[in-house]
């Protein structure tokens, strides 16, 4: 067997395994893409009830933190830092 022999040899194998390579992953996009839809068609993500309003407003500026929240998030804090400790 002479270089040239070799070479194209060599050319060929590369040749198969990137065409190989490159048709899995073409077949690999088109199946997910395909479960993807078949997913989405027969198992929809639940519609999220919009959001309850608050009964009472804050009457402050915008931006202004109600008392009640503030004492929310300072308990929420002292917990957090309690299991940390």
């Amino acid at each position: 067997m002479n270089s040239s022999d070799l070479m194209e040899e060599g050319l060929e194998l590369m040749l198969l395994g990137m065409g190989s390579v490159f048709t899995f992953l073409i077949l690999l996009v088109i199946l997910t893409t395909l479960m993807s839809k078949v997913i989405g068609r027969y198992f929809p993500e639940p519609v999220a009830a919009p959001a309850m309003k608050a009964a009472t407003k804050s009457k402050g500026k915008p931006g202004e933190v109600d008392e009640q929240t503030i004492a929310i998030i300072s308990a929420a804090i002292r917990q957090h830092r309690a299991r940390r400790s």
